[in-house]
């Protein structure tokens, strides 16, 4: 399926996103200063009774180089919120009746569960395990609680498997060899080495006590999937969990994840595999209010990562499984069901926005789901009385805050206002979206910004930002890596292109990118820097392009094809298809490339930007994390050697302690003032 939006090749309505829109401002342009003092805003739950949400508030201090969780509440019909944990804590989730909250805090030194009283209060810690606790859940009617932890599997059997695992980490933690041992793959992921453990489920009581590892063995359950939120989740009775997880016995080439089921008073040795006919992923279940169904997002092909999300519903009565999305062209992403368990809401990116849809259970025949509101939407969770929804929404003018939704009217009112002083001062231009012919027919659409106090008369430098996935988008939200309003601070007229590959454009348009990586979006970005250079008041001889991830092939393979960018920046690129073979995620390179370098290693070799060096005349900044393990260490330094050799004005940021994304604050600090630094340097 191709864009259904068109514009013209320059001009394009403004994006307007009603509440999430912030006004126009007439402040000074953003620093990196004021980038670390925004509030971040996640985890909205509504209590038992509706009358609070919860949600997490994180502050960063640049100064101590931290980030810090704590619980907030805020009344659901608005009003003043207040901050409900003095330490750090996330994950808050409401008791059953709504009197307690549990959440994870370290505040005791490692991640545990602890409860805490609604009106406020003492907190009392409910676990002590010495792997840690995480992703707590509350069982809607039991004193429950579901949590994840990392263990050594071979302890599960022990007498005391507490005590087991506390000696093997106390034995490596003393051990003056630091060395990492496996005869396994996927031996680590994205920043940590996995050392001999995987991921349980496990189940203890609210007082503390009966504590159970619910999915025993050497396989992760949950394991680690691509979309969706938790992989797991806990009858309202309390009686069974299900869990997300990988028993094919080959979790670093497939995808093949399944859904089992397992009591929470004995464990079961076996847990029931509930969607074993799907080669495909199945995650993120959740039980509907009465238990009868298990709602799921759904892939068709295992070892495809991007193919569509569907969201499916099982009856456990029968077992019987019907797609609530057929036909629906785009992924489905979080998901919450109403009260009455008649329907799900769900959140799918369409274009630069994700809005809200509604699905009926079980599903008409030939209907589509419904569209509640539009906007750029992250998380949601449906009122006890079915009325509203509360959501998350940001926009590149406006971050993160949580707002509700009636479904009466579709009216949407912010929550929460912790950033709203902060943006009272800011100079934030509004986006546009501007669409172009690219590749194979197809439209491609663009987020265009302007600096601030913009005057159409002077002459701007350009810059081309590439997103990564490569099955990912620009969208209109807010984020804190490559922040586009920050860039346009520092005068630049900035195009975020979705080129081919991009999600919300429809599955066909997805795809098109896999054995084909510097071909169509290629073309499709030099459309867009085409439509770029054709703006009056931008400079053509000062324009560059910088990406990450996929972005950064993006921009290593643009290196080797042209000379027309005044500079380039390449963060985390893959540089050497056959070194990228290294990646944890073997599934990923054997999709894209269709298969291993033996098999098909003309198809590596045709689209490895390695193989082009020799036409490089660009400068390039080239940055990289060590502990970036899906874009394996050394991309980077392959790329920048060969560019020092041939004698290229190049540079090289290298990160210790990041990996595939730069996170902390005193780092991030340093990669925005080097990246535009850089691009300063060669555009001014």
């Amino acid at each position: 399926m191709r864009m259904s939006r068109s514009c013209g090749l320059v001009a394009c309505a403004i994006l307007v996103l009603g509440a999430v829109r912030a006004a126009a401002q007439s402040g000074r342009p953003m620093t990196f200063e004021d980038l670390m003092q925004v509030e971040r805003i996640s985890d909205p739950q509504i209590s038992p009774d509706g009358n609070w949400v919860s949600y997490t508030q994180t502050t960063v201090d640049l100064a101590a180089n931290t980030k810090t969780n704590h619980a907030w509440l805020v009344p659901s019909q608005g009003g003043s919120a207040h901050q409900l944990t003095p330490e750090g804590s996330e994950r808050a989730r409401w008791s059953p009746d709504g009197r307690s909250i549990a959440f994870i805090s370290d505040r005791a030194g490692d991640a545990q569960v602890w409860v805490i009283p609604a009106v406020g209060g003492d907190a009392r810690q409910v676990t002590n395990i010495a792997t840690g606790a995480d992703g707590v859940t509350w069982a809607r009617h039991a004193d429950l609680l579901l949590f994840t932890s990392t263990v050594y599997p071979a302890c599960t059997a022990a007498a005391d498997a507490a005590m087991c695992n506390k000696q093997k980490l106390d034995s490596v933690h003393a051990d003056p060899a630091k060395a990492q041992l496996t005869d396994e793959l996927l031996f680590r992921h994205w920043t940590a080495w996995r050392s001999g453990r995987y991921s349980h489920l496990f189940v203890v009581g609210v007082d503390g006590t009966g504590l159970k590892d619910l999915t025993q063995g050497g396989v992760d359950s949950p394991t680690f999937f691509v979309g969706g939120a938790d992989g797991y989740d806990i009858s309202p009775d309390g009686a069974e969990a299900v869990v997300t997880s990988n028993r094919t016995g080959h979790p670093a080439w497939t995808t093949n994840n399944d859904l089992y089921l397992t009591p929470t008073s004995v464990p079961a040795s076996q847990p029931r595999d509930i969607t074993q006919a799907n080669p495909g992923s199945d995650a993120s279940p959740q039980y509907s209010p009465d238990g009868r169904y298990i709602a799921y997002t759904s892939q068709a092909r295992g070892g495809y990562e991007s193919d569509l999300f569907r969201l499916r519903v099982i009856d456990r009565q029968t077992g019987a499984v019907q797609d609530l999305t057929t036909g629906f062209a785009n992924w489905v992403e979080a998901f919450a069901w109403a009260p009455d368990g008649h329907s799900i809401y769900f959140i799918a990116a369409e274009g630069v926005e994700s809005p809200v849809y509604r699905a009926s259970v079980p599903a008409s025949p030939g209907a589509a789901p419904e569209k509640i509101i539009g906007g750029s939407n992250s998380e949601l969770v449906v009122a006890p009385n079915g009325q509203s929804l509360v959501v998350t929404r940001s926009s590149l003018t406006r971050p993160t805050e949580v707002y509700r939704v009636s479904l009466a009217n579709r009216e949407i009112a912010p929550l929460t206002h912790a950033n709203d002083a902060l943006l009272a001062t800011l100079d934030l231009p509004a986006p546009e979206t501007v669409s172009t012919q690219g590749a194979l027919g197809a439209r491609i659409q663009s987020i265009l910004l302007k600096p601030p106090g913009f005057h159409a008369g002077r002459k701007y430098p350009g810059l081309i930002l590439i997103h990564g996935g490569p099955q990912s988008a620009w969208t209109d939200t807010w984020g804190y890596r490559w922040n586009a309003e920050l860039f346009a601070a520092r005068g630049y007229v900035v195009i975020m292109p979705n080129p081919h590959g991009s999600i919300g454009y429809g599955q066909p348009f997805t795809e098109e990118i896999s054995g084909d990586w510097g071909g169509a979006p290629y073309q499709d970005v030099m459309a867009a820097t085409d439509q770029l250079e054709a703006l009056p008041y931008v400079d053509t001889a000062h324009v560059a392009a910088a990406g990450a991830s996929y972005g950064g092939y993006l921009i290593d393979w643009i290196a080797g094809h042209t000379h027309r960018f005044k500079t380039l920046v390449s963060h985390d690129g893959v540089y050497d298809l056959r070194g990228m073979y290294a990646t944890e995620e073997l599934w990923f390179v054997e999709w894209e490339l269709k298969g291993t370098p033996w098999e098909h290693p003309a198809l590596y070799d045709k689209w490895s930007p390695s193989r082009y060096v020799q036409n490089i005349t660009t400068p390039m900044l080239i940055v990289e994390g060590a502990k970036d393990y899906r874009v394996p260490e050394g991309q980077a330094f392959l790329l920048y050697t060969s560019l020092q050799r041939r004698g290229i004005p190049s540079r090289l940021l290298y990160f210790e302690r990041e990996g595939h994304w730069v996170t902390g604050p005193r780092d991030s600090q340093l990669w925005y003032a080097t990246v535009q630094d850089w691009l300063d340097h060669y555009l001014k």
